[in-house]
């Protein structure tokens, strides 16, 4: 079994920082991508960023500049810097990673945490 959990949301002002971080654990072999998605009430969820193992890394036009997605892979742990907070960053934050079980052979599965919520205020 295998469980990614987020921390790190609040409540802050618009310009404020916030840094989210996300835990896998449990029976994991290796990790693919991770990434960080978002979701405001009433609107799909959308990618924010992904990192891939490697290092390389992907946004959102939205949050370039603003954004950073890091990554330790000893901790099977993602992170997301977050500057310049506004009022549009308002979302559950959820993050998603590629996983192989251990014992599963060579597939990779996604998962979900449950996310974390993100506001901010004007």
């Amino acid at each position: 079994q295998v469980q990614l959990v987020e921390s790190g949301g609040g409540l802050v002002q618009t310009g404020g920082s916030l840094r989210l971080s996300c835990v896998a654990s449990g029976s994991i072999d290796d990790i693919n991508v991770m990434g960080w998605y978002r979701q405001a009430p009433g609107k799909q969820r959308e990618l924010v960023a992904t990192i891939a193992s490697g290092g390389g890394t992907n946004y959102r036009d939205s949050v370039k500049g603003r954004f950073t997605i890091s990554r330790d892979n000893a901790k099977n742990t993602v992170y997301l810097q977050i500057h310049s907070l506004k009022p549009e960053d308002t979302a559950v934050y959820y993050c998603n990673a590629e996983v192989r079980p251990r014992g599963w052979g060579a597939g990779f599965f996604n998962h979900w945490g449950q996310g974390t919520q993100v506001t901010v205020s004007s």
